[in-house]
């Protein structure tokens, strides 16, 4: 229901003259998506309060709530119906566009600067009203869309999984519309694999300073979740104390925030912020998490004042994010990060600085090699380094990810790829696709860390066309002798 309902709004969005592209679609559709996800919600906690005999007072005001401006049901012998529309209440074409745009927005909008704290889904509820705009032009549009949404339910565990996995799917194609799509979606079996081998614990502080749409976050909300069985204390500490998150880019940021709060973390602690604008040397062991989950940017150049703010000089906004994460993990921390395969190999300074800091504070205990084409729409090749903070690293293991075939968008990477990877990690086991070496083997002057298989079968090299030919020529000279001896016997 959900996905042929997400079908039916991008047909629609496309007609419309406000939203030109996957990327508009998604941050429209996703307004209109968590107005009445949050009206479910408010059901849900009414219906909760009731039962103990408490009052649940609604975040929304009575004439902004979803059954009142975009939802208005019949009324049939004094009883309201669940599922048909009121259509001489329910507004639509410029009334609608006016009441959202002039009125319903400017409200939501107030709820950041009202609320008690950043931490409650009312700050929230303003942070996302306070980037977003409705950019759907048509209220006649507008109105279908509702419609469409006002189908859906997200009341039972079943109906939220089924909605958060089709919202993951939406970010997905929002990731390959272009416009460095990368940003916002790093492949689910790639990050689920990467929190697997992390494992990290309830109890422990999760940091991505490079969010994009949270997939890093909720995917290690689903797997502490599902970990065990919860009491009402570790609920609250995974709701409020486990997951923390820096933006730069409004849309992701926003995107970031709903995902989270769509997958069941009411009040994520995600701020939108340059993470690379703050100053190393500022950072406090207060300011320190116990594990980095992360896939920053790569390609990208900071200016020189942002380059102040760290050690090792340089425009790659890659490596400026591995200082940070190196900086802000506490003593005992865990990550795992995703990064271009070319800062195994790079031979500039800064490149030659940041492998040698990485080996000296860190135990760099796994890489990750994966293939081309594991980021769909992305031609670049990256690993993943697995390392812990406090001491330095002895050995490094290798596995190089060879699947036999080509990826891309009909045929994506998926879990039972990595399963080799994450049975042989356990043991650093050795294999045909995985190796160790020793830090001491390396060379000391450029810490080249290249992925080198030393295990593979080579190959046999191809022929240059003379030597075909010339075999062919003894080949047919051999028959020919053959048929002759025949011949004599004859």
């Amino acid at each position: 229901m959900f996905q042929q309902t997400f079908k039916n709004i991008d047909d629609i969005l496309h007609k419309d003259a406000g939203c030109g592209s996957e990327l508009d679609y998604v941050e429209q559709t996703s307004w209109v998506l968590f107005l009445k996800y949050l009206d479910d919600l408010e059901k849900d906690k009414a219906t909760a309060a009731e039962l103990t005999g408490k009052v649940y007072n609604n975040i929304i005001a009575p004439e902004f709530q979803w059954s009142v401006w975009a939802a208005p049901k019949k009324i049939k012998n004094g009883t309201v119906s669940e599922v048909e529309l009121d259509h001489h209440t329910a507004l639509t074409g410029d009334d609608l566009a006016d009441f959202v745009n002039v009125e319903l927005f400017p409200y939501l909008k107030k709820f950041k600067k009202d609320a008690e704290s950043a931490d409650t889904i009312e700050y929230k509820i303003g942070e996302i009203f306070s980037e977003l705009k409705n950019r759907i032009q048509s209220g006649y549009n507008l109105r279908e869309v509702i419609n469409r949404i006002d189908e859906l339910r997200f009341r039972t565990h079943a109906e939220k999984h089924e909605m958060s996995h089709l919202y993951e799917d939406k970010i997905k194609n929002m990731g390959n519309a272009g416009r460095n799509g990368g940003e916002y979606y790093t492949p689910r079996p790639l990050i689920t694999t990467i929190i697997k081998v992390v494992n990290p614990q309830i109890g422990e502080t999760i940091y991505d300073g490079a969010v994009g749409s949270a997939g890093f976050l909720c995917e290690a909300f689903d797997y502490l979740k599902n970990s065990k069985s919860l009491t009402t204390k570790e609920t609250e500490i995974l709701q409020k104390k486990t997951f923390y998150g820096k933006e730069k880019k409004s849309l992701a940021y926003i995107i970031g925030i709903m995902n989270m709060i769509f997958h069941g973390v009411e009040a994520p602690n995600i701020i939108h912020a340059n993470t690379l604008a703050e100053n190393l040397a500022d950072i406090q062991e207060k300011d320190r998490y116990d594990v980095v989950l992360a896939n920053p940017p790569f390609g990208g150049k900071e200016r020189a004042e942002v380059q102040q703010n760290f050690p090792i000089k340089t425009g790659e906004t890659a490596s400026l994010f591995m200082q940070h994460f190196v900086k802000i993990l506490k003593a005992g921390g865990k990550a795992g990060v995703v990064i271009k395969n070319t800062f195994l190999s790079n031979t500039d300074n800064a490149s030659i600085a940041l492998r040698k800091l990485l080996l000296e504070n860190c135990n760099l205990h796994t890489i990750l090699d994966l293939p081309g084409g594991t980021f769909t729409g992305a031609g670049v090749k990256t690993v993943v380094l697995f390392f812990e903070k406090g001491k330095a690293t002895q050995n490094v293991w290798f596995y190089q990810l060879n699947l036999g075939r080509n990826l891309g968008k009909t045929n994506a990477l998926n879990e039972k790829d990595l399963a080799d990877f994450v049975n042989l990690q356990k043991t650093f086991g050795e294999s045909e696709n995985s190796w160790s070496i020793n830090v001491k083997n390396i060379d000391q002057n450029t810490f080249d860390l290249s992925a080198k298989n030393p295990n593979k079968k080579e190959e046999a090299a191809l022929r240059k066309p003379q030597q075909i030919l010339e075999e062919m020529k003894s080949l047919d000279e051999e028959t020919a002798a053959i048929l002759n001896s025949i011949l004599e016997l004859i």
